[in-house]
């Protein structure tokens, strides 16, 4: 009997590490609109082309919907050099301070070039 519960007890324990992680999909690309709603940690995907710069890491960001600000640390940039026109995928999490939302980017791509 002991057996048993031991075996079904690693076994529930074994099945639900596994289920904790693993691969988990596409996270699907949403809007900048939709994305200024979202709670903080939030992990989005945007699509649109980055209009200036306003500090060493931070930008503004639009697309069909608006804009957002979104900071990208030069080491995310990898080989990566855009312009205004050119169109990028940005994926992130959602970062809410008490007086700013924006986007901590963790991947960028460039989608076409302009």
């Amino acid at each position: 009997m002991k057996k048993a519960f031991l075996f079904l007890s690693s076994l529930i324990l074994t099945t639900a590490i596994v289920q904790a992680a693993g691969f988990i999909g596409k996270i699907p690309a949403t809007t900048a609109a939709e994305a200024v709603k979202l709670p903080d940690d939030s992990y989005v995907t945007i699509r649109g082309n980055i209009l200036k710069k306003l500090s060493s890491d931070k930008y503004t960001f639009k697309d069909s919907s608006g804009t957002i600000t979104v900071e990208i640390d030069s080491d995310k940039w990898g080989n990566i050099e855009a312009n205004e026109k050119d169109i990028l995928e940005l994926s992130g999490e959602i970062e809410r301070k008490p007086n700013s939302v924006y986007l901590d980017v963790d991947t960028v791509k460039k989608v076409i070039n302009k």
